[in-house]
């Protein structure tokens, strides 16, 4: 079978979860059906990263999208009422191209990552899925609190906009996905129970337990320009620190991850450090005591939490973020609602190293349990060959 892969940003390096998300699937899809990977860019591509993929694809195909016309797409926004993400990743010049490589493939499905890549497709009658992967509505929602006025208006109009959309855009679809069950309650349509939940995997064979010298005490990682992380490292560092170096003066902290943004790189101190861009996260994770993701806003599974939990790290997480992930407080995870709550765990676990041992013992035995891309993508698989069949 073929299937059309649409992705809004080429899927690699794997330094943000929907690229992540992407990669592992069309790797395991590939494995019985043949690929066709379109893939939306800005900027150069290098070609080590084409040829991650090219093993797993019959074709690569990278659309460069214009600077100048992201913000005329931007503007029109303003009066046609789409969703502003929408309008910055659509330009009539890739729709053309989009649909002469499907002229040109005549796929059998065609799979969507993201709302952001629905416009291109709406009209072409051929079966179709969509991978909401989660819940932009309530994320932008979320943000709404934690920004500027000017920006509260920008995010409150988007929100409104989100909400129609994603209603819109459902009924386009024959088969939707999603990456967790509180994600899908969230979908605002009277059928959102159809869509299929499929979750993120973790990669064991290289995330795994590695013995390494412990040069910090705590660590928080992922996309470090992302806000929802932007969020969590300020927290972090202005609301929870200060209160566990009351009790414990010397704790350190690292943040790891790329694209770190300025009011990240200002946290930086004594006990802080920012490592922006890292080869090997592996290294990161093996170099400390605790994985600390207070997260705030934001919607979706934090694949860094499993990749934590896979090497054997005791973890620490915001009912928010576990409520996707779905372990249980107190023995697989300790799941903090306050700055004084995180800051409790965090000495309970630096002075506890039993109980440090117990909570990361039990969390890498319920990723291994509960997170493997080979398992969840057969469910995705299905239902690319069910839709396939509607051709």
């Amino acid at each position: 079978m073929k299937i059309f892969v649409l992705l809004s940003r080429f899927p690699y390096p794997l330094e943000k979860g929907d690229k992540l998300r992407a990669y592992n699937q069309i790797r395991e899809i590939s494995k019985k059906h043949e690929i066709m990977l379109c893939a939306l860019n800005e900027g150069n591509i290098n070609p080590s990263a084409i040829e991650q993929l090219s093993p797993f694809c019959i074709s690569v195909n990278v659309i460069q999208l214009s600077k100048i016309r992201r913000l005329w797409s931007f503007i029109k926004a303003l009066f046609n009422g789409i969703p502003f993400q929408v309008a910055y990743f659509y330009q009539c010049k890739a729709k053309h191209k989009i649909h002469s490589l499907i002229k040109e493939h005549q796929p059998d499905v065609i799979f969507c990552q993201l709302l952001r890549v629905t416009k291109y497709v709406e009209e072409i009658p051929i079966p179709k899925i969509l991978d909401f992967q989660d819940v932009f509505s309530k994320g932008i929602q979320r943000r709404i609190s934690t920004t500027s006025f000017l920006f509260k208006l920008f995010f409150k109009e988007e929100y409104r906009r989100l909400l129609k959309y994603e209603q819109y855009v459902f009924d386009l679809f024959d088969y939707k996905t999603i990456i967790s069950d509180p994600d899908r309650q969230l979908i605002p349509h009277p059928k959102k129970d159809e869509i299929v939940v499929i979750p993120n995997g973790v990669d064991t064979d290289y995330y795994h337990p590695i013995e390494r010298e412990k040069k910090y005490d705590l660590i928080f990682s992922g996309n470090m320009g992302y806000p929802p992380n932007v969020n969590s490292a300020e927290f972090l560092v202005k609301k929870i620190l200060p209160l566990v170096h009351q009790k414990m003066p010397k704790v350190n902290l690292i943040i790891a991850g790329a694209k770190p943004s300025a009011s990240v790189l200002a946290l930086r101190s004594e006990y802080v450090t920012v490592t922006g861009w890292v080869e090997d996260m592996r290294e990161c994770y093996a170099a400390a005591r605790i994985f600390i993701a207070p997260m705030q806003i934001g919607t979706g599974l934090q694949n860094k939490l499993i990749e934590a939990m896979s090497m054997q790290l005791p973890c620490i997480t915001s009912a928010l973020a576990n409520s996707a992930l779905g372990s249980i407080h107190g023995k697989e995870i300790l799941v903090g609602n306050s700055a004084e709550e995180y800051a409790e765990f965090i000495i309970l676990l630096l002075k506890d190293p039993a109980k440090a041992s117990e909570i990361s013992l039990n969390g890498l035995n319920f990723a291994l349990r509960n997170f493997n891309w080979e398992t969840h993508t057969t469910k995705l698989i299905a239902l690319l060959e069910s839709a396939g069949n509607k051709s």
